[in-house]
């Protein structure tokens, strides 16, 4: 996953906001979001097939999710390397990260979302750091946590995020679109061609023949009566939001 947006507002109806943009190798196989995991049945996410873990993992009966992105740093040594994909599925089910042993991951950044807030852990490689994310609209790319104006991607997308009008939960059996509004269109890229350098869905065709771009977006709301989950394969279309739950 390339990009993640949170918004957090305590008081509000739906106080905790989530948008996640995967990219990943157009090759790389993948299933959309499901109970994929008989050893943690209360899990919802799209599993990878090569490695068998996620992107982004929800607990809806906990009224919690967590996401993954690439860090940068140092790579774990090829004869230990463990997929980062479990890490997800554990925080979503357990509420925290659990793995002692990092030095087995790549580098990564974990969003961790629940009622009771945001927390976001970092791992370089080397070390391990975690904040807790206060009330307001924030982006985490594969540089971490963005909280100026120099990526270009989030001095776009972050101001525009904060603008736009809230879905406050009500009417659960709405279609998508009607359900989240302003917020189904930036999360689908706001119309950016895909090789703008302020584009949130990106795709980008590689020396080597391969692509590289968004495959899918997820869009979360999470309150106290519940989970709305909404789920596109075709990240682009401000449309082809389905939804998984309710």
């Amino acid at each position: 996953m390339c990009t993640v947006v949170v918004s957090v507002v305590p008081d509000a109806k739906v106080p905790v906001l989530l948008v996640g943009v995967r990219d990943e190798f157009a090759q790389r196989p993948w299933e959309p979001p499901g109970r994929h995991w008989p050893d943690r049945p209360g899990l919802i996410g799209g599993r990878d097939l090569r490695a068998g873990g996620t992107w982004l993992a929800v607990d809806p009966a906990a009224r919690r999710a967590a996401a993954l992105l690439n860090g940068r740093g140092v790579p774990a040594g090829e004869d230990r390397r463990r997929s980062r994909g479990h890490l997800p599925l554990a925080a979503a089910a357990e509420g925290d990260l659990l793995d002692a042993d990092l030095s087995r991951y790549d580098p990564f950044h974990l969003v961790l979302a629940d009622l009771a807030g945001v927390r976001l852990w970092h791992w370089d490689g080397v070390s391990l750091t975690a904040d807790g994310l206060p009330p307001g609209t924030h982006m985490i790319v594969n540089s971490g946590w963005e909280r100026g104006e120099g990526d270009r991607r989030v001095a776009y997308f972050r101001p525009r995020f904060a603008a736009a009008p809230r879905p406050d939960g009500r009417g659960p059996e709405e279609e998508p679109a009607a359900y989240w509004g302003r917020w189904a269109e930036l999360a689908a890229g706001d119309g950016l061609a895909p090789d703008d350098p302020r584009a949130l869905v990106v795709r980008h065709e590689l020396p080597d023949g391969q692509v590289w771009g968004s495959s899918s977006v997820t869009l979360l709301a999470l309150a106290e009566d519940g989970v709305r989950y909404d789920f596109s394969a075709r990240p682009a279309d401000p449309r082809a939001f389905r939804r998984i739950l309710p």
